[in-house]
């Protein structure tokens, strides 16, 4: 398969979860403000750090859900940072599926223009960057916050939730391809 196929493959999983949860709780995201999506992907990207230091879980979700949860959380980020705190909470299914496609599609096209300009390097990476990586990006939306959303010369939130995204995504990859392990 190529990049782009499988990107689409684990991407398609993570849309489906999400779509099948809309359906059971509606959009209840929706009350999120950019502060708890923000620590929802670090939630998850710390029990995966935590798995991955200790060798060991738990509980039943792996690492392949937690990855999943934080592309879901990722798009659930940029359609809030889109979608006015005044606007309706509850979005019917079809209207989440084409904002959650728009948000990917925005993400591929960028893994794409990266992938041409890097050829690829993320192949050689670890699943423990992937994790590190998100974590940092994490820190800089919530510096960001803390900052009124102002930057001096750096990219905004929503440049840090497409690249959590494609994290998210490049670890599905690499685990599919059991390059790392899950």
């Amino acid at each position: 398969m190529t990049t782009n196929q499988q990107y689409d493959t684990a991407v398609q999983t993570s849309k489906e979860i999400f779509l099948s949860k809309t359906k059971d709780y509606g959009t209840s995201w929706r009350v999120y403000r950019i502060i708890s999506v923000a620590d929802q992907i670090y939630i998850k990207a710390k029990r995966i750090r935590t798995i991955q230091e200790k060798g060991e879980q738990k509980i039943g979700d792996d690492i392949i859900s937690e990855f999943k949860g934080i592309l879901n959380y990722g798009i659930i980020g940029l359609i809030q940072l889109d979608i006015k705190d005044d606007e309706l909470e509850e979005l019917p299914v079809d209207t989440v599926e084409n904002l959650y496609n728009e948000k990917i599609a925005i993400a591929k096209k960028l893994m794409l223009n990266k992938n041409h300009d890097y050829g690829e390097a993320w192949r050689e990476m670890s699943q423990e960057s992937f994790v590190d990586l998100i974590l940092a990006k994490i820190l800089r939306i919530k510096q960001i916050i803390a900052n009124k959303g102002q930057t001096l010369i750096s990219e905004g939130i929503d440049a840090n939730f497409y690249d959590i995204i494609n994290y998210a995504v490049f670890g599905l990859i690499l685990i599919e391809e059991e390059v790392h392990t899950s």
